[in-house]
C-alpha cells in the first residue's frame, strides 16, 4: 500500500479513490577449484533421461519432477549459511563474489539486515566477507552488480520495514567487495508533480533494479512503487549524482488509452484531477483475478542496453525500446489472459529473453492459491483507515468461513492468532488453521494479547463506515468476544475497528475467494517482437493443483518466482527459482515443448526448515549456477550429464 504522508480524513477518502495494492512483497562464476569447468561437466552420467520421460508423458508440461527417483541433478559444491525463517531475498553473482538481499526481519538498523557479500571464488568453500548495512528501517530486497564505466557498481534496493524508513536505493562501488565504498542514496517518486505536492507522492520503496550500459553512459532502471510511472531510469554515469531521465508507466499504454485514459498526456506536469489522473488511476488498479491491478514488477534489460523486458503484472509482458533513455517507446505487450495461466490471472511477475530475443520466459506469481482450504497469508493491516487498528486480526480460508456463515454463534473456543479452536456450539471440535494479520507499529497482536477466548460471532463484512453495513448477531456480541467477517470491500483495518466498536477482543477474517492452482511459466515466441506469440506453458504437479494433498504440502508456497535464460551455442535453457519446489532448469530451445532437465529439492539442508527459494543467477558460459533460499542463503550448484549444454 503506498505511504501516506497523513492520517486525516480528506486524504484518506482521497487515497480510496487514488491508490491500490501494489505487488508484494510483489520478493537471484568463478572456478570451484576443481580444474577445466567442463571435463566432468561433459563426462558425467546424464541424470536428466528420467524428468525428460515424465515431461513427455504428462499432459500441458506439467512437470512430475520431485516425485522421480533421480531429483538431485543439480550438484550442490557450495553453501553460504544464513539459515533463518523468510531471512533472505534476492541472489546476483559477480566476479567471484555472490550478493544476497534481507527481507522484512531483521529490518534496517538490526543486526544482519543489509546486503551480505559472499567469496564464492572457491564455490566448494563459500565464505562470508561482510554485510552492507540497510538503511535504518529498510529492507534489502534486490541487489545488481555490473562493470560500468565507472567501475565496479553495485545498487541494492529500499522497502519499508520498521520506523523512519526510506524508499529509493543505494549506490556503492564495489571494486573491493570486502570494502565497498558508498556513493549515493536516491529518493525515488512519483513521476506526477501534482501528485508529490497535494498527496505527499514522494520516496517510494523500490522493489527490482537493472543496471546497463549504453556506450560511455551507465544507467539504473528502477521499479518503483509509485501510482504512475513504475519504470524509472536513472543516469549514473557520475555514481555519486544519478539523475532520473525517463519513465513509463502502464497508464501509457494503447490499451489504456482503450480504456478511458487520454493519450498523450504530460504525466509530470499534469493537474487534471477527474480527466486524467483518475481514470489513469482506474486503469492502473483494474486487472484480472485476485490482485488486480497493472503495476511494474521486474525489469530485465536487454545485454545491449537497447531494450526492456517490464514484468508488469496483469499489464502483461511489455517490451520497451529504451534507444533513447530520455523516451522509452512501446514495442509490444504479451499478454493472454485466457490461455495464459491455469486459473485466468495474468500477474507477470519476472522474465528474461534469450540471447537473441527470439523467446522470453515469463514467470507469474501468485499467491491467491488454495484459498478455499488454506487461510491467506501476507494480509496487513496498516493504517489505511483513520487511526491505528485497536485489536488483533487473524485470516482463515473461504471454507472456514463459510461454516461460521452457516453457523453465526453459540461458537465459542480461542485463537491465538495460528489457529481458531471450537469447544462448543455447533462447531464445537473443529479447529481451522489461520495466520496472523501483521499490524501497524503501536497496533496490538496476539504476542500482546496472548490467546482469546470468547463466543466467535458472525457480523458480515464488517464495511460499517465505508459502506454502510449493518453489524450482524450484534446483540450476541459480549466485551471481549471475537468477531468473523468476510473479506471484501473495505480495508482490513475498517473491518477490525467495525469489531472493535461492538465490543470484540480480536477480529477472524475469513476469505472469500474460491480454490485456483498456484501460477507457472509461460514460455513466448518472439521471433516477431512486435507481435510475440504464446508458445507453451510449464507447471509443476503442485503449482497446478487447485489443492493440497499427496506431494503438495498444505503450508507450502508452489508459485514460481524468479528467472534466468542463458542460451549456449544452440540449446536455450531457464534457470528457476520455484519456492518449495526447489530449483529447475528447463530447456526451452524449442519453445513450445519445454522440458525439465534438473532440479534441486533437499528439505534436509536448512536445519529443519523447508527449501524455499526466492532468488536465481547464473553468468554465461560460467558453469555455476547461484540460488537463494529464503530461510537458508546462498546455494551454489553445478549442472549434472549432458543435459547441462556444456
Amino acid at each position: 500500500m503506498i505511504k501516506l504522508r497523513s492520517r486525516g480524513w480528506l486524504l484518506f477518502v482521497a487515497s480510496l479513490l487514488l491508490v491500490g495494492l501494489l505487488a508484494p512483497a510483489a520478493i537471484a562464476h568463478p572456478d570451484d577449484g576443481g580444474g577445466d569447468h567442463d571435463d566432468d561437466v561433459h563426462n558425467a552420467e546424464d541424470l536428466s533421461a528420467p524428468l525428460v520421460a515424465l515431461d513427455m508423458a504428462t499432459e500441458m508440461i506439467v512437470s512430475d519432477g520431485p516425485q522421480a527417483k533421480v531429483t538431485k541433478n543439480l550438484d550442490l559444491r557450495g553453501r553460504g549459511e544464513r539459515i533463518g525463517a523468510d531471512e533472505t531475498t534476492d541472489v546476483w553473482a559477480h566476479n567471484g563474489y555472490a550478493y544476497t538481499g534481507t527481507f522484512n526481519s531483521p529490518c534496517g538498523g538490526e543486526e544482519g539486515a543489509g546486503i551480505w557479500v559472499w567469496d564464492t571464488s572457491n564455490a566448494n568453500k563459500v565464505s562470508l566477507v561482510g554485510v552492507i548495512d540497510s538503511p535504518v528501517g529498510s529492507r534489502t530486497n534486490d541487489v545488481k552488480v555490473a562493470t560500468m564505466n565507472s567501475g565496479e557498481i553495485l545498487v541494492h534496493s529500499n522497502e519499508v520495514c520498521g520506523a523512519d524508513g526510506v524508499g529509493g536505493f543505494e549506490v556503492y562501488n564495489v571494486d573491493d567487495p570486502a570494502n565497498p565504498v558508498f556513493l549515493a542514496h536516491v529518493q525515488t517518486d512519483d513521476v506526477n508533480i501534482f501528485l508529490q505536492q497535494n498527496f505527499g507522492f514522494t520516496d517510494f520503496g523500490v522493489h527490482n533494479l537493472f543496471l546497463f550500459t549504453q556506450d560511455d553512459k551507465d544507467y539504473v532502471a528502477a521499479t518503483v512503487e509509485s501510482l504512475f510511472g513504475n519504470f524509472q531510469i536513472f543516469d549514473i554515469t557520475d555514481p555519486t549524482s544519478p539523475t532520473l531521465v525517463g519513465f513509463w508507466g502502464a497508464e501509457q499504454s494503447p490499451n489504456a488509452v482503450a480504456n478511458g485514459v487520454p493519450a498523450g498526456v504530460d504525466w509530470v506536469n499534469t493537474t487534471d484531477f477527474a480527466g486524467v489522473i483518475l481514470p489513469g488511476n482506474a486503469y492502473n488498479n483494474a486487472g484480472f483475478g485476485a490482485s488486480a491491478n497493472r503495476f511494474l514488477h521486474d525489469i530485465t534489460v536487454s545485454a545491449d542496453g537497447t531494450h526492456a523486458y517490464l514484468a508488469n503484472w496483469d499489464e502483461g509482458l511489455v517490451l520497451l525500446d529504451i534507444r533513447n533513455p530520455a523516451s522509452p517507446s512501446l514495442v509490444s505487450i504479451a499478454i493472454d489472459v485466457a490461455n495464459g495461466s491455469l486459473d485466468g490471472e495474468v500477474n507477470s511477475h519476472s522474465s528474461w529473453p534469450s540471447e537473441d530475443g527470439s523467446i522470453v520466459v515469463e514467470g507469474e506469481e501468485d499467491f491467491s492459491a488454495w484459498e478455499g482450504t488454506i487461510p491467506p497469508g501476507n494480509l496487513t493491516m496498516d493504517s489505511s483507515f483513520p487511526g491505528d487498528p485497536q485489536i488483533p486480526g487473524t485470516a482463515i480460508a473461504t471454507e472456514a468461513g463459510d461454516d461460521f456463515e452457516a453457523n453465526q454463534t453459540g461458537n465459542v473456543g480461542s485463537t491465538d492468532g495460528t489457529s481458531v479452536v471450537i469447544t462448543s456450539g455447533p462447531l464445537a471440535g473443529n479447529t481451522y488453521p489461520a495466520v496472523e494479520l501483521a499490524t501497524a507499529a503501536g497496533s496490538p497482536t496476539f504476542g500482546d494479547t496472548g490467546t482469546l477466548t470468547g463466543e466467535f460471532v458472525w457480523i458480515g463484512r464488517g464495511c460499517a463506515t465505508s459502506q454502510g453495513d449493518a453489524v450482524l448477531n450484534a446483540s450476541d456480541i459480549d466485551p471481549g468476544d471475537i468477531a468473523v467477517v468476510r473479506r471484501g470491500a473495505c480495508f482490513f483495518e475498517e473491518k477490525a475497528d467495525t469489531a472493535f466498536n461492538a465490543g470484540a477482543a480480536a477480529v477472524v477474517i475469513a476469505n472469500n475467494q474460491q480454490s485456483t492452482p498456484w501460477s507457472g511459466l509461460r514460455i513466448w515466441d518472439y521471433s516477431d517482437p512486435a507481435n510475440p506469440v504464446l508458445a507453451s506453458l510449464f507447471d509443476t504437479t503442485c503449482s497446478a493443483s487447485s489443492s493440497p494433498g499427496g506431494p503438495c504440502d498444505p503450508a507450502g508456497t508452489y508459485s514460481v518466482h524468479n528467472v534466468i535464460v542463458e542460451t549456449t551455442g544452440n540449446k536455450v535453457k531457464a534457470y528457476v527459482s520455484w519456492y518449495w519446489d526447489g530449483v529447475l532448469v528447463l530447456d526451452v530451445t524449442d519453445p513450445y515443448n519445454p522440458v525439465e532437465v534438473a532440479r534441486f529439492l533437499d528439505n534436509s539442508t536448512n536445519g529443519g526448515l523447508p527449501n524455499d527459494f526466492w532468488g536465481i543467477d547464473k553468468i554465461p558460459n560460467d558453469p555455476f549456477i547461484y540460488a537463494s533460499d529464503r530461510n537458508g542463503g546462498l546455494y551454489v550448484f553445478k549442472e549434472q550429464g549432458s543435459g547441462s549444454g556444456k
